[in-house]
């Protein structure tokens, strides 16, 4: 016999998730106080990241009823909404969604929508992938150094070469300045190809 399950969220603790339940019970949904799920954190968060949603994640069965109020409690953005519907439509549950006239997301028409949310994700990875292109651009153009900054400074990297020529080993100067075997590797072989360069 299939259970329903209500999930409610808001974001910050001076908040309450009273007027979602009573919306969700105004629908015509009884749903027994145990299998009422509160959360409040950030919609910022993933759902799958959050612990009360995590934990309801591993309560539902096959044929159970997830019933929420709108497709924000449910993820972060499209992406993340489309992620938990299909994540759980995959285990027999099915998800109503107040906001869209109680559609059951798993059914025809909740899959229409689906594929209407599918094309917004979509739109929303490419702008995503977009600025973050435009951004990177505006950086290199203003002469800023992307990734991570370098484990040694010039001094300490050109010690490090002295260092190695004498012939310590890469191991005891990694050790010596704090840093892995690979970071003193990176720079003997940079400064190798920038001397090669040079003459």
């Amino acid at each position: 016999m299939s259970r329903t399950f209500i999930y409610a969220r808001v974001s910050t603790a001076d908040q309450n998730t009273d007027n979602q339940i009573l919306e969700i019970e105004a629908a015509g949904f009884a749903v027994d106080k145990r299998r009422i799920v509160c959360e409040s954190i950030s919609g910022s968060v993933a759902a799958t990241e959050r612990p009360q949603f995590a934990r309801l994640l591993d309560r539902l069965e096959p044929g159970d009823i997830l019933i929420v109020t709108k497709l924000d409690r449910l993820g972060r953005n499209a992406m993340d909404v489309r992620a938990t519907v299909e994540q759980l439509a995959a285990d027999a549950i099915r998800v109503h969604c107040l906001a869209l006239g109680g559609v059951d997301l798993t059914s025809a028409a909740g899959k229409m929508t689906m594929s209407v949310l599918n094309a917004v994700a979509e739109f929303e990875r490419d702008l995503l992938i977009e600025r973050t292109q435009a951004g990177l651009a505006r950086a290199r153009a203003e002469g800023k150094t992307l990734g991570r900054p370098p484990a040694l400074t010039k001094v300490q990297q050109a010690e490090a070469m002295q260092r190695l020529a004498r012939g310590e080993s890469v191991a005891k100067v990694a050790r010596d300045y704090g840093t892995t075997r690979q970071s003193i590797m990176r720079v003997r072989e940079r400064l190798s190809q920038s001397s090669a360069a040079d003459s």
